[in-house]
């Protein structure tokens, strides 16, 4: 298998700098303005000053002061994320989308097309570049996770290229954290038993792995010697969509987490529409104020599900189901985050049929939602929303490739 990793350089920031001459060469910061602000991304400039992903705003206010802060547009970015990936798509059918910005491709048995894959590699960065203005990095490798970090180690504007011979050597001498899944905790643990390096880890007796971390131990071991025997998949199936948001402040009053839960159900069900598909299950997801930890996990977390009577669509009975669930949580304390879900998913056409006739109003909120999601095709998300009811403000701008999503 030869597997490319595809990356886009800083690419919010990089829109941004494009469609702003006048911020070349400086540090743009894209994401959350509000007092719970956090950096979507950010530019190589940016970073320079020790600004990062995921830092508070307000932390990279400091530490950037002359930086060109921007909230950003997530319809614009969706765009150029398309645009993007019809080119991938030019290369082979698989195509693996990551997040808005970075891609698995598999292009085993190419070479007839398009010369060996660096050459293919190069053309592809070539074809992104002119088309678009802006610059993506590519690994190549016989594994994903050797591709991702040959992306990585290959930015900014770069293409590195990672024989089978060279994997062990290639990755014997970076950190254990390079792993998939190896976060602070694990990192900590396998640190404090010895293993430092990736190549630590590849000469580690696969037993003491395992009585060191579990099943996962024997994961990483095999990881650690390149043997990653995941597989490109672009045609995955969906099993649940979601959205969610951190609220600027913290909130009590049930009205505007009542908006919210609206604001999120319409979402989802129109991505659910998007794609032909209906949720049987809704699922509420809450997160405290009240802090108990250090750290981003450091707040309560709350989660209540139910299951709808039928499979459903509707933002409506989508939002009326996670009432019940906001009621049924009887909160006495504020809310830092609020979530609206659906699983349990099921294909409009192999639904089963009810037993009774459709509640009153069926038909017409169909027909309602076809006549919305017309208008949303035509003039993007947000145009047309319930009366009174506004998006609820993101700390961040997300980088996740949402199913059911047109980003047009």
């Amino acid at each position: 298998m030869v597997v490319l990793h595809a990356d886009m350089d800083a690419f919010y920031a990089a829109v941004e700098q494009r469609d702003h001459p006048e911020w070349r060469g400086r540090p743009v910061i894209v994401g959350g303005t509000g007092p719970r602000g956090v950096v979507s991304t950010c530019s190589y400039e940016a970073r320079e000053f020790g600004v990062h992903s995921a830092m508070p705003a307000f932390e990279a206010r400091r530490l950037c002061p002359e930086g060109v802060f921007v909230r950003g547009s997530m319809r614009r970015y969706g765009i150029e994320s398309k645009r993007i990936f019809e080119i991938l798509r030019r290369f082979t059918p698989l195509v693996q989308g990551i997040s808005l910005d970075e891609a698995f491709l598999d292009v085993s048995g190419t070479e007839r097309l398009f010369g060996p894959p660096r050459k293919l590699a190069e053309r592809l960065r070539a074809e992104v570049r002119s088309e678009t203005g802006l610059a993506i990095s590519v690994g190549i490798a016989p594994v994903k996770l050797v591709a991702k970090i040959a992306s990585d180690l290959a930015k900014p504007d770069g293409l590195l290229e990672i024989s089978p011979e060279a994997v062990p050597g290639f990755l014997a001498p970076l950190p254990v954290r390079r792993l998939w899944g190896v976060g602070p905790v694990a990192g900590a643990r396998l640190a404090a038993a010895g293993y430092a390096t990736i190549g630590d880890l590849a000469c580690a007796d696969a037993k003491q792995l395992e009585a060191l971390l579990g099943a996962w131990g024997l994961r990483i071991s095999k990881l650690a010697r390149g043997e990653d025997v995941s597989e490109v998949e672009p045609f995955r199936e969906a099993v649940s969509y979601s959205e969610e948001n951190t609220f600027g402040g913290d909130v009590s009053d049930p009205r505007e987490l009542q908006a919210a839960i609206i604001a999120h159900s319409e979402a989802v069900a129109r991505r659910l529409r998007n794609d032909g598909l209906r949720a049987r299950t809704v699922v509420l997801k809450l997160k405290l104020a009240r802090r108990v930890a250090a750290g981003p996990h450091g707040y309560p977390l709350l989660s209540r599900q139910t299951t709808l009577s039928e499979a459903s669509d509707d933002g409506d009975a989508i939002s009326r189901a996670a009432f019940d669930l906001l009621a049924r949580a009887d909160l006495r304390e504020p809310v830092r985050l609020l979530g609206v879900g659906t699983s349990n998913l099921v294909g409009r056409s192999g639904e089963q049929l009810g037993l009774f006739a459709p509640e009153a109003g069926f038909e017409r909120r169909g027909r309602l939602n076809t006549a919305l999601d017309e208008l949303t095709r035509k003039f993007g998300t947000g145009a047309v929303t319930r009366g009174s009811i506004a998006a609820p403000e993101r700390a961040a701008l997300s980088h996740q490739r949402k199913r059911g999503e047109d980003p047009g």
